[in-house]
């Protein structure tokens, strides 16, 4: 059996009702907490009149877009003058992983960029980061289970990550009524990211036998829970959805990814697009691209597998199941490339900056430039 390790948040509570039930343990991570919030923090009002009744001094940091270096530093400094000996955050994935980061950069003697893969130096952080827990109000990146966030880079138009392994949250609290009735439009991205994210560690090539049987689990659900949820809301669906978000974290912090997150950063980089939007259009040819370039009968195996539940969830036939994907993720809602603004000239670039992206390095085949042009030729 392959030898592998397996790294994950220090607790995991998980289960409807959570939330509420968490906030104790919440209260012990410190007395002086960051809360980091969505773009309105009156919805969460709940939790912070909870910690607050409990004797918690509480100073909210709103995040209103996907994380970038401004907004990270801002967030460190509002950490740094309220004395904050702890993060709590609570919302999407951008939210996740500006509190992450916040909590990783909060204590450390270097800048940022020393510690930023691909346009800094990618430095291992000087100082461990503050306690920090996570509640997502969507299904779809596993931020709360990673050991990274992801950072936008305006001056290098790219997305990178800031990563270290104490940068997994001390307590991810993964409560499924915190998503219901999360929009539509939201869900279906977010919810595809979900699936690409336990697809690609599934074929990734630092794939190991934990990964293997957790998204042998999760694949099958995610492709059934995001057509039930997008058919009408359905609370056993967002709890099927929630688990595999969660899943897809747990596996990408421990296997990696591929060619459609691969592509993801450096077009989320370029443009204004959203990242679950990005992954749910280059999946089913990310598939199709890894299909036609390998030749590893363990990977056609593997891929004739996700075929095989994608067709089970979706109808028609296995070989068609890519075809079967993009129709319905069309029909569903979720735009194409073009209608996400991204340009030629974008995609030629991103087709450049991939190779050098840190989930293209997990991608189970090398891709060409060419390769990836015509992947993203078909996601338009």
């Amino acid at each position: 059996m392959t030898a592998f390790a397996f790294a994950t948040a220090d607790m995991i509570r998980f289960g409807r009702g959570e939330a509420v039930q968490a906030v104790p343990a919440l209260v012990a991570l410190g007395k002086t907490v960051l809360l980091v919030t969505g773009a309105t923090p009156a919805r969460v009002g709940w939790l912070k009149d909870a910690l607050e009744a409990e004797g918690v001094a509480v100073t909210v940091f709103s995040v209103a877009k996907e994380p970038d270096v401004a907004l990270i530093e801002s967030g460190v400094a509002v950490a740094r003058v309220a004395q904050a000996t702890a993060v709590i955050t609570i919302g999407g994935g951008a939210v996740i992983d500006a509190g992450k980061a916040i909590a990783a950069l909060t204590p450390a003697t270097r800048p940022m960029l020393d510690h930023l893969e691909v346009v800094g130096q990618g430095l291992p952080l000087d100082v461990a980061p503050l306690p920090f827990a996570a509640l997502p109000t969507t299904a779809g990146t596993g931020a709360e289970v990673t050991k990274n966030a992801v950072i936008s880079v305006p001056d290098a138009q790219r997305k990178v990550s800031l990563r270290d392994p104490r940068m997994l949250p001390t307590l991810a609290i993964v409560d499924p009524a915190l998503t219901d009735n999360c929009p539509r439009g939201v869900t279906l991205a977010s919810g595809l990211d979900a699936v690409t994210q336990v697809i690609e560690p599934y074929l990734s090539s630092k794939a190991n036998p934990l990964t293997d049987t957790i998204c042998r689990d999760a694949i099958p659900k995610g492709l059934v829970a995001i057509q039930q949820i997008m058919a009408s809301e359905d609370p056993d669906a967002r709890d099927a959805l929630a688990w595999v978000s969660m899943c897809g974290g747990l596996a990408l912090a421990n296997s990696g990814l591929g060619v459609a997150h691969g592509l993801a950063g450096p077009l989320g980089g370029l443009t204004n697009a959203a990242h679950g939007a990005i992954c749910g259009a280059l999946l089913p040819h990310g598939l199709r691209a890894n299909a036609e370039a390998g030749n590893d009968p363990v990977l056609q195996v593997r891929i004739a597998e996700v075929q095989g539940w994608i067709a089970q969830a979706f109808g028609g036939a296995a070989e068609d199941a890519v075809e079967t994907l993009h129709h319905w993720s069309r029909k569903a809602g979720l735009p194409g490339l073009d209608a996400q603004g991204i340009t030629d000239a974008a995609r030629a670039k991103a087709a450049r900056d991939a190779v050098s992206s840190s989930s293209m390095k997990a991608n189970p085949v090398a891709l060409t430039e060419e390769q990836l042009l015509n992947l993203m030729e078909r996601a338009r």
